[in-house]
């Protein structure tokens, strides 16, 4: 317990310092966060960088050298790649030096990325194998320069008995397989999950993992699956979270029956975008919100249009917020 009040403490400390001094951290360990707002008082502008997960314009179909042109042209500060769709420009015969280069020229950075090793899982040798999954992903992406990949707990998901203590040992030895790659992945919040489907779940772990590299990687979309309550979102220091899955969900289907095929354009469902954005900035927030959609409507519109919408879409959700 020793570890999750430890880590429960960096949160108390930074909700009173952003929230009662106006200071904090920023995501990045640079900049002063973001002073709460006081009555007739405007806030700062946040120093957010928006991103493109590239799911969200069916990047499996779409090649990853064009992937990052549409952000670019789309007017993303970064981009949130998918492992296999790198793997795969290699495979064609592309390079990753190549790529990196691309992506730099375009001014874009690579904030994150999607990946879906077993590091968590109870049987051993199949943990040993996505350890080793991990460090090929991190080499992969630091080569492109990525700096942050998720966590999500991959072979896990059915598993009702897993021990989130034994879970958060087993995170500390992928934060330090990152380390020796360069990249920090972030334990990811999986609504549909039997296990690290809610916030209490992430923080536990993440506070169990005892290491300074220890990070959460949250989704509109999955907290709602995951039954969790949005009020929560202020317990995540700044330092504590880099990165934000942007998206919003409808009323219908209901929590029991909606998957990530139902997710829409910040703003277009129901989630209470105001309150989360509002919260976690005036904790001192001022990393990234990556936009990740898998709306199949979407998919069959140009890419590019997608884009655009999307990133229109959520800086609506941000001025509405802060405003």
């Amino acid at each position: 317990m020793k570890n999750r009040r430890t880590f429960l403490k960096s949160s108390a400390v930074g909700l009173t310092g952003s929230t009662l001094l106006g200071a904090g951290a920023s995501a990045n360990g640079g900049a002063p966060a973001v002073q709460t707002a006081l009555p007739g008082v405007a806030m700062a502008e946040p120093k957010l960088r928006f991103c493109l997960n590239t799911s969200t314009i069916n990047g499996g179909k779409v090649p990853v050298r064009e992937q990052v042109q549409i952000a670019a042209k789309a007017g993303y500060d970064a981009v949130e790649l998918w492992l296999r769709d790198i793997d795969r420009h290699v495979t064609d015969g592309g390079t990753l030096s190549d790529l990196g280069k691309e992506i730099s020229d375009l001014g874009l950075g690579v904030d994150s990325a999607i990946a879906f090793a077993n590091w968590i899982v109870d049987d051993e040798a199949t943990r040993n194998q996505g350890l080793e999954q991990s460090k090929r992903d991190m080499e992969t992406l630091r080569l492109i320069g990525g700096k942050r990949i998720a966590a999500p707990p991959v072979g896990a998901t059915k598993e009702i008995t897993l021990d989130l203590r034994l879970a958060g040992e087993r995170y500390r030895d992928l934060l330090e397989v990152g380390r020796m790659q360069g990249v920090v992945p972030q334990v990811e919040l999986w609504g549909f999950s039997k296990n690290l489907s809610t916030l209490a779940e992430v923080l536990y772990v993440a506070a169990a993992a005892n290491d300074p590299d220890a990070c959460v990687l949250l989704d509109v979309y999955h907290m709602y699956k995951g039954g969790n309550d949005f009020t929560n979102v202020g317990l995540i220091p700044a330092q504590k979270m880099h990165c934000l899955h942007m998206n919003d969900y409808p009323a219908e289907p209901n929590r029991e029956k909606i998957s990530d095929a139902d997710r829409v354009y910040p703003g277009d469902g129901i989630a209470p975008l105001d309150n989360i954005l509002r919260t976690i900035v005036n904790g001192g927030f001022q990393g990234t919100l990556s936009l990740e959609l898998f709306n199949r409507s979407y998919w069959e519109q140009p890419p590019q249009d997608v884009a655009k919408i999307g990133l229109e879409k959520m800086k609506a959700a941000v001025a509405s917020a802060l405003g």
